[in-house]
């Protein structure tokens, strides 16, 4: 391709709203546009390289034997209905009436909608397992958009569904896409872990996150330092490594002990919609809201204001408590009596707070024991990018997706779930790939794999010897972008760095000589080349 004839409008400047590198480089580099807040335009490079990401994904999905098909972005309110998850999914999920005030939702997720496809057909054992997928934009409602395409309201992604009799081929699936997410991610050329994961609003028990690792990752990966144990903050285990003590309770009637103290108890609460929760913990500690949730097996969880509850800790009465194990190693700690009250009580936990038992409830902190019993926990910033779930029979028993078994009996289908967000890939691959001066693809999904500039196409042998390298170089299947523009070379430099196709070959004041400069992007090593031997260079290190 002739950039002269390509849309590629590169700028000087940063954006004035481009918080993080790879919506700077990505505007800058003429890849993204923006519309709307969180609302882009691919444009022709930016597309290309969308495009490779599908094509991997679509090779490893394959692979699995997973169907691709495509299922429409506009989805009837009566679906989600069925599920609940009308009421509950949040204002994210984007709603429109029709001209006849039927409610619709654009398409945040479609576990809904495949299963309402797939519960007439998948109706026999005989016909399970099966994995469908596909690639397609997703809208969410996002309240703060930021970081260019990284947390936008509209995004591709590649969502996929399996459908199983039972457990043991739902694992196999799980595992198999595991392995197929691990494969797309190594051939995007990603630094990324796999991290054990909430499931959220989409239901399930069992499910991990894949993380890319980048200082403006929004989310913070717990990880080993002897080990491959890695977990969302939020779903990271914290080892129980205290005992219960034995000491006499006493009242304190001064009420001003030093609240730093790290005997101090502190009480949180919660409300799940029905139920009050109050949560001891140390004082040091932060109470993990992700764990509570799931403890209580509550939709939702929300704080609750302790001036809005009348709490005694020796007579809680109708409010659920909580305690996380960490308190098992407070020895008369410290703990506020009745709201509103200066008096404190000096307490033993487990005998005087009426504590039947102690769970994991708090946010593992750096320095903790790996849960795996191997080395000790680090914190990573990472950008999701991928995630895979068993949602066992969430929405097969909801929306009544039943199968006959080998006894004729009927039973809810088991389903599995797994996501990939493409438009973030895209992102998360340039958060990695860059230096101060532009972009520095991968070879697998760069736009273009060579970027060849006749530095002064005016000059008939630089122009000449640059098409035919070009020439040569398409011949041998490799894609490659010239440079034939009537402009100044430090413009064009400029411009190469910032696109960072892997290769640069540029053709100047030696042209005649047949000597040309190849520069590797990802290194900045440059070297003089006879241009007979260019294409064999070229494609030793593309390979």
């Amino acid at each position: 391709m002739k950039q002269s004839q390509l849309f590629i409008p590169t700028m000087k400047e940063n954006p004035a709203d481009a918080d993080c590198a790879s919506h700077r480089y990505l505007y800058r580099a003429g890849f993204i546009r923006q519309n709307a807040a969180g609302i882009y335009s691919y444009l022709p490079l930016g597309h290309k390289v969308l495009q490779k990401i599908q094509a991997i994904i679509r090779e490893e999905m394959n692979r699995t034997g997973a169907q691709e098909l495509l299922m429409p972005a506009i989805q009837p309110a009566e679906l989600w209905h069925e599920t609940g998850r009308w009421d509950v999914y949040g204002p994210e999920l984007m709603r429109l009436k029709d001209r006849h005030g039927r409610d619709f939702a654009l398409g945040a997720t479609h576990e809904e909608l495949i299963t309402s496809l797939t519960r007439d057909f998948l109706n026999s054992y005989k016909k399970l397992p099966m994995t469908l997928y596909q690639i397609q934009a997703k809208y969410r409602d996002e309240r703060r958009p930021r970081f260019g395409l990284l947390r936008g309201r509209e995004f591709l992604m590649k969502d996929a569904y399996s459908f199983h009799s039972d457990e043991v081929t739902l694992d196999q699936s799980y595992e198999t896409m595991f392995q197929a997410y691990k494969n797309i991610f190594n051939r995007c050329g990603l630094d990324f872990r796999a991290v054990i994961a909430d499931s959220g609003a989409m239901g399930g028990k069992d499910t991990h996150e894949f993380m890319a690792l980048a200082d403006v990752g929004e989310d913070t990966i717990a990880f080993s330092s002897g080990s491959e144990y890695a977990a969302n903050i939020e779903m990271a285990s914290v080892m129980d490594t205290v005992s219960p003590t034995n000491e006499p309770v006493q009242v304190l009637d001064t009420g001003d002990y030093d609240r730093s103290d790290e005997k101090e108890i502190h009480v949180s609460f919660f409300t799940t919609g029905s139920t009050y929760v109050a949560v001891y913990s140390r004082g040091q500690d932060e109470v993990n809201d992700v764990k509570v949730k799931n403890l209580l097996e509550a939709d939702v969880l929300d704080d609750v204001d302790a001036s809005e509850l009348t709490f005694d800790v020796l007579n809680p009465g109708d409010v659920e408590v909580l305690a996380d194990q960490g308190l098992k190693a407070v020895v008369n700690g410290f703990i506020a009596g009745t709201n509103g009250e200066v008096q404190h009580y000096n307490v033993n936990p487990e005998r005087d707070l009426g504590i039947e038992s102690f769970s994991d409830v708090r946010m593992i902190q750096e320095g903790d024991p790996s849960p795996d019993g191997h080395g000790t926990i680090q914190f990573a910033q990472g950008i999701e990018i991928g995630q895979v779930f068993k949602l066992g029979t969430k929405y097969s028993e909801a929306m009544g997706a039943e199968f006959l078994d080998e006894n004729g009996k009927s039973k809810p289908l088991k389903m599995g779930c797994y996501g990939i967000g493409v438009s973030r890939t895209l992102s998360a691959v340039a958060e990695q790939y860059h230096d101060d001066d532009g972009l520095k693809w991968p070879v697998s999904i760069a736009p273009f794999h060579v970027h060849v500039i006749a530095v002064n196409p005016k000059k008939m042998e630089q122009m000449e010897l640059a098409e035919s390298i070009y020439k040569d170089l398409d011949k041998q299947g490799h894609e490659v972008l010239l440079d034939d523009r009537k402009e100044r070379a430090g413009v064009k430099f400029a411009d190469a760095d910032l696109i960072g196709c892997p290769v640069r070959v540029t053709v100047g004041k030696r042209a005649a000589e047949g000597i040309v400069e190849v520069k590797i992007r990802a290194t900045g090593e440059s070297f003089e080349s006879q241009a007979s031997e260019v294409i064999h260079t070229i494609a030793q290190y593309l390979n």
